[in-house]
């Protein structure tokens, strides 16, 4: 079936992305190697990580989109963008296997004048180094001269529901200034575009965007431990600050961050750093300021336990939201699996509860879902809040928890601890 649009990788950018050009009537396909993925969008189902939901995958489908894992397809559409998975290796190095693997796939099916664009989470350099040569090598042809090329990292917030895809600009940098307009007449079928000198450019946008978030968040939680061992209550401070109406702007702390980018983007940066003589070292110490955020509420919670006279070996504790954003099912890079980790290591009983999750693993074993949440909340000797649903009545829950720890500052004041 002929196509305007292939969108190359199925999950975290690339679903929504094909829901924005479905939506706007472009005829769109999505190709995955994983046949798993395929069934069950086929199927009107969107995978774990996905942040789409059942009904936004029947209603795309219905527009026409179709997903498959025959590579055919890719040769017959104008434009193809991959949006395939960025992690990384054993040494936290860069991995762009997936991102390697589907830019080989699209050069033996690459047709003059097709317009080819990289959304994946990429390290700066990769457009030009990485996938141009793949591209050139496996069909023949020229990038800038017989097909286009540019970078236009993803800007994806799932759930936000105050800016979807229409209303955030897409940042486009082409290998040629002819590459960055046709990529752009592309996005502004979508979206706004702007447009920057390059790939590289490009592509370090991402890489700042994450990285302000993640240095901020940092700051946030070296605060929420400072400020719990002087007996200041941080959430007041951060509603006092708000109302300064310049020069700040509001972060909250919290047990940990997640998300497909806050594990990839800061190391990209600190890496190519590394390369180059020497380290971002804000960079890499708000990376280990977010990662040890799981320990401290592991040992909030035993301190808590300890002060109501219990020990947290044998201690029942049930923890509420293990996705890594509110309202939805993705638990990718979530800090919930960590934290349940460690509290298992001191000997406590776990049970969970998450609308979004109905089955829930740590170190491979599953973890009993607690599926009355009040009653499930007063047999507890502690409820810990690592995830604020909207679903969530923090007001009742308080009132029916032995002991509730709000690490994400929601419940009304006095009615838990809060991080």
């Amino acid at each position: 079936m002929p196509a305007d649009l292939a969108v190359l990788g199925l999950a975290h950018s690339g679903l929504p992305l094909a829901q924005a050009a479905t939506a706007n009537g472009i005829g769109t396909i999505g190709y995955d190697p994983d046949p798993a993925t395929v069934a069950e969008i086929s199927a009107g189902r969107p995978p774990s990580d996905a942040p789409l939901t059942a009904a936004e995958v029947r209603r795309m489908l219905a527009k026409g989109f179709r997903a498959g894992s025959d590579p055919a397809v890719l040769g017959r559409v104008r434009t193809a963008v991959i949006c395939a998975r960025t992690s990384l290796g054993p040494s936290r190095a860069p991995d762009m296997s997936a991102v390697r693997t589907a830019a080989r796939t699209l050069a033996a099916r690459l047709r003059p004048r097709t317009i080819v664009i990289v959304e994946s989470s990429v390290y700066p350099g990769c457009t030009e180094d990485v996938v141009r040569p793949l591209l050139e090598e496996g069909s023949g042809l020229r990038a800038g001269r017989d097909f286009h090329l540019a970078c236009s990292p993803t800007r994806v917030d799932p759930g936000n529901r105050s800016h979807d895809y229409a209303t955030i600009p897409k940042v486009i940098g082409g290998l040629t200034p002819a590459c960055t307009e046709a990529a752009a007449a592309f996005y502004g079928r979508l979206t706004k575009v702007v447009r920057a000198r390059g790939p590289r450019e490009a592509e370090t946008t991402k890489l700042l965007e994450t990285n302000y978030r993640h240095i901020n968040i940092a700051l946030m939680n070296e605060m929420a431990v400072f400020c719990h061992d002087l007996g200041i209550d941080l959430w007041d401070v951060v509603r006092c600050a708000e109302t300064k109406p310049f020069g700040f702007q509001s972060f909250r702390p919290g047990p940990g961050v997640g998300g497909p980018g806050i594990p990839v983007d800061p190391n990209y940066l600190s890496y190519h750093s590394r390369s180059l003589g020497y380290p971002l070292r804000m960079v890499e110490l708000a990376q280990e300021v977010n990662e040890r955020m799981p320990r401290y509420v592991s040992q909030r919670a035993a301190v808590l336990l300890n002060e109501h006279g219990k020990s947290a070996r044998g201690a029942r504790i049930l923890l509420l939201g293990v996705t890594y954003k509110p309202d939805l099912a993705s638990q990718e890079g979530a800090p919930a699996r960590e934290v349940a980790g460690r509290l298992k290591e001191l000997g406590a009983q776990l049970s969970y509860h998450d609308p979004y999750v109905p089955q829930w693993r740590v170190a491979g074993q599953p973890v009993p879902r607690a599926d009355a949440l009040y009653e499930a909340a007063a047999e507890a000797d502690l409820t810990l809040l690592l995830q604020n649903h909207r679903t969530y009545d923090l007001q009742g829950l308080a009132a029916k928890a032995q002991i509730l720890l709000d690490t994400r500052g929601a419940s009304p004041t006095g009615a838990a601890h809060r991080l």
